[in-house]
């Protein structure tokens, strides 16, 4: 007998109540024992209250072996769609543990491609809220192409739309990729793993005996192997942080940048700046009490707090509009650049660029650091990835020497002639080949070794050294720095430029990419 319209109706919302249901209460209960939310938990609290639609509910599995033919996984163990955050539409994937561990089989990927062709379509943001035990070994094959076509299109989507990862528990074997071909990761302590290969599998074939935590937790990833951008104490916060970056990001690179009010004065002064600097130039100071006090109302957002301290890269607004902040940090090995430092800024830079938000740098670096074990870890090849991100880069960038320049470094950290559209100096700034002690050994070695007094000649020498040439008159005098400022008008200047720079185009060679260093 042909079912009655209301009877079809039934019948759907029983299906939608079901697969609403995720794994079960049981396992709902498994999931909140852990200390974690599950996949529409995590969605609601994300989204705007009411806003999320979520798409391809009724996608299932199709696979007959190891018994899967007689077991059901809910939406196929993964929630996508779409909604509002904080007023602007954000597309989503969300895996859920509790159905079938989150595993990704065939069906399971093709609802990634869809949400992620949707986001490409629409030219909106994309968020994957991962929580999974990696592929579903009893569909084989096809769960390594599910892989391989999310890989495929992070990488069309890089640098047209933003892309966050926040993980939320394991990330094993190739799922691991996907973050980290996205723009920004987030994990949450205690809770989030990620590695290529897990503890068992690296004591069977190394004979290494690791913790979870140790080889892929949360803090083996912000402070390591620099894989995680930011971490967070529990879930709540974890999404909180990934829809506060969004605050900074515009939509697509076609899109404008989002713009917030601003209650702070673009005519304000930072008279704590004059006194920043310490006298002695070997003392170290932290660089971020600069970027606050430039910033509006004191506010930055710091990706990779604990990986390469002795460089800062930070999200900050300018008269409510973003701007990207990179900076040498004297606070952490005198600021110097390494093979870590020259890789989380250029990332960074290219970041940027990508999406037309303007870079503010500011300078203080005694160079790249030498030695063997730099050597050997490529410094020449990393330390080139800053100096193309600079040059490649298009936005307005305006470099601020706040004390030392030296050498390769001096070049490296956005110099005018790498391509900065608007280089200041502080009077406190150093700008030289070398510093003057170093200097004063090689130009009077002679003069030095022929002295009564040897130790005081060289002193002599290197006073009138740092006056000639340890200065930014100098440089200022040959054009080759624009202006040199007072500290407490720092910010002032900065918000003047942003807006005459605010138009800024510039051509390039037509090619199809350019080939960054390894």
């Amino acid at each position: 007998m042909e079912k009655t319209t209301a009877e079809k109706i039934d019948e759907f919302q029983l299906r939608k109540q079901r697969l609403m249901a995720m794994g079960g209460e049981e396992m709902i209960k498994k999931q909140h024992a852990q200390k974690k939310l599950t996949a529409r938990e995590r969605l609601a609290l994300f989204f705007d209250e009411g806003s999320f639609q979520e798409i391809q509910l009724f996608v299932k599995h199709r696979s007959a072996l190891f018994g899967l033919d007689e077991k059901e996984i809910p939406a196929d163990g993964v929630i996508t769609g779409f909604g509002r955050v904080n007023g602007r539409t954000v597309f989503a994937a969300a895996q859920d543990f509790t159905s079938a561990g989150g595993t990704l089989g065939e069906m399971h990927a093709r609802k990634f491609w869809k949400v992620m062709d949707m986001a490409l379509e629409a030219k909106k943001p994309f968020v994957s809220l991962n929580d999974s035990g990696g592929a579903r070994i009893q569909e084989g094959i096809p769960s390594l192409n599910g892989y391989s076509g999310i890989l495929y299109r992070n990488t069309m989507a890089s640098g047209y739309i933003p892309q966050i990862a926040a993980v939320m528990g394991p990330t094993a074997g190739g799922a691991v990729y996907s973050p980290a071909l996205m723009d920004w990761v987030f994990m949450v302590k205690d809770e989030s793993f990620m590695y290529l290969t897990g503890p068992e599998v690296v004591k069977a074939v190394l004979g290494e005996v690791v913790s979870h935590e140790d080889l892929g937790g949360t803090m083996a990833h912000a402070a390591k192997s620099g894989v995680c951008h930011f971490v967070a104490e529990d879930e709540r916060s974890c999404i909180d942080g990934v829809k506060k970056l969004l605050s900074y990001l515009p939509d697509s690179c076609h899109s404008p940048l989002p713009v917030m009010p601003c209650q702070d004065s673009a005519d304000r002064l930072c008279p704590e700046l004059d006194t920043i600097i310490p006298d002695k130039t070997s003392r170290g100071y932290d660089m971020k009490r600069i970027i606050a006090s430039v910033a509006d109302d004191g506010e930055f957002f710091e990706p990779h707090e604990y990986w390469g301290k002795n460089m800062v890269v930070a999200f900050i607004r300018i008269m409510g509009r973003p701007v990207g902040v990179v900076a040498n940090n004297p606070y952490f090995g005198a600021g110097v650049l390494n093979v870590t430092a020259s890789d989380k800024a250029a990332r960074f830079i290219r970041f940027c660029d990508s999406f037309n938000i303007p870079i503010l740098t500011f300078t203080d670096v005694p160079g790249y650091i030498p030695g063997t074990e730099q050597e050997w870890a490529g410094i020449i090849r990393h330390g080139a990835k800053l100096l193309h991100a600079y040059s490649e880069a298009t936005v307005p960038k305006i470099n601020v020497v706040t004390r030392k320049a030296y050498g390769g470094g001096y070049i490296g950290m956005c110099s005018q002639a790498l391509g900065g559209d608007y280089v200041m100096a502080w009077p406190t700034a150093e700008i030289a080949v070398i510093g003057a002690e170093g200097a004063c050994n090689i130009i009077y070695r002679r003069d030095i070794a022929a002295a009564a007094d040897p130790a005081a000649k060289r002193k002599e020498l290197c006073a009138a050294y740092e006056e000639k040439f340890n200065s930014p008159y100098m440089a200022a005098e040959l054009g080759i720095i624009d202006e040199i400022v007072l500290p407490s008008e720092t910010r002032r200047r900065v918000v003047a430029l942003l807006d005459a720079l605010k138009d800024k185009t510039e051509k390039r060679l037509p090619k199809k990419h350019s080939n960054i260093p390894l």
